[in-house]
Formats: structure tokens, C-alpha cells, sequence
């Protein structure tokens, strides 16, 4: 049991400490603005109520890790983010940190495997995840899987999810 809980632990940490290709030279390391836009979802779709979200601070940036023949790619993203997420009925609102970090493998299928640390903000349909319907801070050391149907499959390592649809309901 042991095994299996800290052998995608060691994966995530071996993942975020990928070091830059050797001879880079930029002085950026590839790193590049990753903006999160504005969304919006009308009501029963993550919350019984519609709900919107804007970042309020947005210093997420990204670079490119490996492309490879098939057209999968990895990429690594850091900063802070910070998203108003709001009950557009009420007016209510909350602060949500989704300063993770992360690696993302996104393949030409369009499906993803995220290894992160840290917050990030996740939205799961009815019956379009492991995870109930609704709207999420996810923290800690997780895998999150995205099918290319966008079925998403939560493994929390070791940490916590806080809903947002609760905070602003």
C-alpha cells in the first residue's frame, strides 16, 4: 500500500524539479505569460446557481518541457494566480488562490495528466469526474487525469479540496 501512495508522490516532486535543457541560454529559461481568461457557467452546471470567475492577480507563466513525434507535449507552469469567483444571482464572492505548480502532459487527443503542488481551481460536471458536480480548490500533491471525452479523475496523494459553489452559495 505504501508502494502505491508514495511512488506518484515521488513522480510529482520528480516532475517539478525538471532542470531546463542543458545550453539554455535565455534569460527567461522559456518561461512566457500563461493569462487565465474570464469564465462563466450558467446555473446546474458546476453550482446550483450560475457562477462566473476572474483573475484578480495572474503571474502565471509557462514553458515548453519536450514536444514529441507523436504531438504530445509537456509543459510546466509557476506563478500566482488569484481567481474572483462569484455567485452571479447574490453578488457573493471569494478570493481563490490557485497558485499551484504544475507539469501538464496534453496529447493529441486532447486528453491531459496534470502532476501538481499547490492550489489550482477545477470544475467537474454531473457525472464528468470523479468528483461531484461543482467548483473546487484542489491543494496539496495530486494527479489529475483528463480523458479526451473530458472525463477527470482526481488523485489526491496527500491534501484537500474546498468547494467554491459552498463559499459563494
Amino acid at each position: 500500500m505504501k508502494r502505491r501512495i508514495f511512488a506518484p508522490l515521488a513522480a510529482v516532486g520528480a516532475l517539478l524539479t525538471v532542470a531546463a535543457p542543458a545550453g539554455a541560454d535565455t534569460p527567461n529559461d522559456g518561461w512566457e505569460p500563461a493569462p487565465s481568461p474570464s469564465w462563466s457557467y450558467p446555473a446546474g452546471v458546476r453550482c446550483d446557481f450560475a457562477v462566473q470567475g476572474s483573475p484578480v492577480v495572474d503571474e502565471v507563466v509557462r514553458r515548453t518541457l519536450a514536444t514529441y513525434e507523436d504531438g504530445t507535449k509537456l509543459f510546466e507552469y509557476k506563478g500566482e494566480l488569484v481567481v474572483r469567483v462569484v455567485n452571479s444571482e447574490t453578488g457573493a464572492s471569494y478570493d481563490a488562490d490557485a497558485s499551484g505548480r504544475a507539469v501538464v502532459e496534453v496529447r493529441p487527443d486532447r486528453s491531459q495528466s496534470w502532476y501538481v503542488v499547490g492550489p489550482i481551481l477545477a470544475g467537474f460536471g454531473e457525472g464528468g469526474g470523479n468528483v461531484p458536480r461543482g467548483l473546487y480548490t484542489v491543494d496539496g500533491a495530486y494527479t489529475l487525469e483528463v480523458s479526451a471525452t473530458g472525463y477527470k479523475t482526481l488523485n489526491l496523494i496527500h491534501g484537500s479540496t474546498d468547494s467554491l459553489c459552498d463559499r459563494v452559495s
